[in-house]
């Protein structure tokens, strides 16, 4: 099985952004190291915790400090911008990085209805124009827009010979029905909402149409998971994630991730007890063999050709010591 990483450039409680952005790249070289397939960045906006409003310009950075490992948005956000802008960002880093650069596209805003407020005035019209959004980029990224389209002669410069490889990331049956109606490899994203992405999983099979560039459907299952020694050291350095998340909910604590020692004496109510619970439904921790028996099943009942993981946790260390536990269990 494939493994890649989603990074969301998180902030850890007492660290700064400077320290997230040096972890991010630490972790990618890493990553390049331990034979992962992709490395990923999220896209957010003025969410406290989480440090990159602008994956591109990680990527630039990673991409000279990486040689093998696939890199790419997961996800540009794209009601946010106009495709042609897009294009020439994600066409100048694959000239940078050939055969490298994957374009995660989403829906999403990925922020507050202030910072979409800021970015596009008319974000509604964006979300809803999303599919008509995707069909300009593509055509960009593959320069072939049809005779009369006023784009014809434009150019998302500079042109790579190796373009971009597009992808739609979601949990929704709408994304998925949007991946499969232009043949696009898809990402879906387990961690976000289980129910949800399993029957996009099933949508994008169903309805998938072949196209010159994808003959077959390409599914990448995106899963929050920790790995540690036993089982529960796993648990309780997952708890971290859980505790921060339940913060957010009630906008306390929103400055990072608390550490563990924090998350294993915080009293919850009945409602966060829940809310805990459902959290680890959606997570897959434990130790490495634990671990990947449960992923492999994961991925069996999903049909994916490569499993991403996102691996939110307070401490650097431990995120970098799951990742290359799984790494062992897994691709070695």
């Amino acid at each position: 099985m494939k493994l890649s990483i989603l990074d969301q450039v998180v902030v850890s409680r007492g660290r700064s952004v400077a320290d997230a952005i040096n972890e991010t790249e630490q972790l990618a070289i890493y990553a390049d190291e331990l034979g992962y397939s992709r490395y990923w960045i999220a896209e957010h906006h003025d969410l406290p915790g989480l440090a990159c409003p602008a994956p591109d310009v990680l990527l630039g950075i990673i991409g000279s400090q990486t040689t093998t490992i696939r890199i790419g948005a997961g996800a540009v956000l794209l009601p946010n911008y106009q495709p042609y802008l897009v294009a020439e960002r994600y066409h100048l880093l694959a000239t940078m990085y050939p055969g490298r650069i994957d374009l995660g596209l989403g829906r999403s805003p990925g922020g507050s209805a202030e910072a979409s407020l800021a970015l596009n005035t008319n974000m509604l019209q964006a979300i809803y124009s999303m599919p008509e959004k995707v069909e300009e980029l593509l055509h960009f990224i593959r320069n072939d827009f049809p005779e009369g389209h006023s784009y014809r002669s434009l150019k998302a410069a500079p042109v790579p010979n190796d373009p971009p490889v597009p992808w739609i990331l979601g949990t929704s049956i709408k994304s998925a029905k949007l991946a499969a109606k232009h043949g696009l490899p898809y990402a879906v994203g387990h961690f976000m909402n289980d129910e949800s992405s399993k029957k996009a999983a099933e949508a994008y099979k169903k309805h998938f149409k072949p196209t010159k560039y994808n003959q077959e459907p390409t599914l990448i299952l995106a899963v929050s998971v920790v790995c540690a020694e036993t089982n529960q050291l796993a648990e309780e350095i997952a708890g971290s994630a859980h505790i921060w998340s339940i913060e957010r909910a009630k906008a306390e604590g929103l400055d990072g991730i608390p550490n563990q020692d924090f998350a294993n004496h915080y009293s919850l109510t009945p409602d966060e007890a829940e809310k805990r619970k459902e959290l680890q439904q959606r997570q897959v921790f434990g130790e490495p063999e634990n671990v990947k028996e449960q992923l492999l099943k994961l991925s069996k009942e999903y049909g994916s050709d490569e499993c991403m993981v996102l691996t939110n946790v307070h401490s650097f260390e431990d995120r970098l010591k799951s990742y290359k536990l799984l790494a062992d269990v897994i691709l070695d």
